[in-house]
């Protein structure tokens, strides 16, 4: 944008760009009004807003060093609109006061435009016309909140803007690397990446179906989705029943992606060594996902999975989930340190398969945050970590399921089919590396 003032005067660049933008405003207030049956109720019409924009950049133009015609322009619409304000609540009680705020940011683009990047004022006018657009969006936002949902938002933010930032660095045991704050920070990005996950499912694809479900539940927990998912597979027909297990499969694949970012986010060596095989083995089990979806002979309906799926929107962000993943953190930093000073890396080999009977993500992220540790072992180790947490899962599978006979061979068949190509890939890794 910039460049044109190279070949156009910049007064009438400026001119031309806060005219748009205070008519786009006018346009776009003025469209909700009529939608709304309240075009009585705006402060003037789409003309008004370009005008006052207009307004704005003569005054502005006016007096360029002390600026006091535009500050009297300001006041003098300050005044109006607190004139119609007052208007509004004798006559027809509306308290908004949205449309008089837009008025007055309108009557600040002229300065903005003629001072700022365009990428500045640009964002402005996007930003005001998305928010006055998304009024009805919010408000159905609002009334599919549950009421502790802000006191949710507020956990997050305390745990990762105030928690975080105080926590000292200093090593919890000597010659352990382990602190206060690498504790809480792998906590943190946990708990955020569920967090989203948790978002996702409840706001955007709240009326998703089975195969959905598995896809979104593997970001926050590929063990509790799955556990989730074989419970209801219980009452599945044999027809429904491959519907499940695509997607189990789908959490798995999403599983390896989910462990990618953490990896990218902690170790960058880590990534570059092990990102092929991450991204294979989620191929794998998404692809089967996917062919066991397409293939499937029915699908359970939409709104019999969305009134189940309700039970299970449960908060990720409570204090003890945080808390308990600190502390197997905590254990596992300590466990793996004196694995590897009595055992070596033979003992680190056989741990991340028993890690595999619990949550693999404290380990995981323990291994990445050990600096002196080889970048082969850290893959090899998560590799195997999470190969094994694949076969307590279709265990878990068959379990929850209850045995189910339509369901039984399509858990075996596929799942195994998932551990066989994750240890052929494991071996490949062995062999190059």
């Amino acid at each position: 944008m910039e460049k044109l003032y190279e070949y156009v005067p910049a007064q009438l660049v400026t001119f031309l760009l806060v005219t748009l933008f205070s008519l786009l405003i006018g346009l776009s207030l003025r469209r909700l009004n009529l939608k709304a049956g309240k075009e009585s109720q705006i402060f003037g019409t789409d003309r008004t807003f370009t005008f006052i924009g207009i307004l704005g950049y003569l005054l502005y133009i006016l007096d360029p060093v002390d600026y006091k015609l535009y500050m009297g322009g300001g006041l003098i619409l300050g005044l109006l609109l607190i004139s119609y304000y007052y208007a509004r609540l004798s006559q027809v009680h509306a308290f908004g006061a949205t449309t008089i705020v837009i008025a007055l940011i309108t009557y600040c683009i002229p300065p903005i435009v003629a001072t700022q990047p365009s990428w500045f004022y640009v964002t402005l006018v996007v930003a005001v016309l998305l928010f006055a657009e998304m009024k009805h969006t919010f408000a159905e936002l609002a009334q599919r909140m549950k009421n502790d949902e802000m006191i949710t938002l507020a956990k997050f933010l305390a745990i990762s803007g105030i928690i975080l930032p105080i926590l000292p660095r200093d090593n919890l045991i000597p010659g352990i690397n382990l602190t206060p704050y690498t504790v809480w920070f792998a906590t943190v990005i946990v708990s955020g990446i569920s967090y989203l996950s948790y978002l996702l499912k409840r706001y955007v694809f709240r009326q998703s179906g089975t195969f959905v479900s598995g896809i979104i539940g593997g970001l926050y927990s590929s063990t509790a989705t799955i556990s989730v998912l074989a419970r209801k597979s219980k009452s599945a027909t044999a027809e429904e029943a491959p519907e499940y297990v695509a997607a189990m499969l789908m959490a798995i694949s999403m599983t390896f992606l989910r462990f990618l970012i953490l990896i990218g986010i902690f170790s960058r060596a880590a990534f570059l060594s092990i990102y092929p095989y991450m991204l294979l083995m989620s191929a794998v089990s998404g692809s089967i996902g996917i062919w066991l979806h397409l293939h499937a002979e029915a699908k359970a309906t939409a709104q019999k999975v969305t009134e189940e799926e309700e039970e299970d929107n449960s908060n990720p962000l409570e204090f003890k989930v945080a808390l308990i993943f600190a502390a197997l953190f905590v254990v596992f930093t300590i466990v793996t340190h004196y694995t590897l000073v009595y055992a070596g890396e033979g003992g680190l080999n056989v741990l991340s398969f028993i890690s595999g009977l619990s949550d693999i993500t404290p380990f995981i992220l323990n291994l990445l945050q050990g600096s002196s540790m080889n970048i082969h072992l850290v893959v090899a180790c998560t590799l195997q970590a999470i190969v094994s947490n694949i076969t307590v899962n279709m265990c878990y599978a068959l379990f929850f399921s209850g045995g189910k006979r339509e369901i039984r061979p399509l858990i075996l068949k596929f799942f195994g089919a998932v551990i066989f190509v994750n240890l052929i890939l494991l071996g490949i890794f062995y062999l190059i590396s």
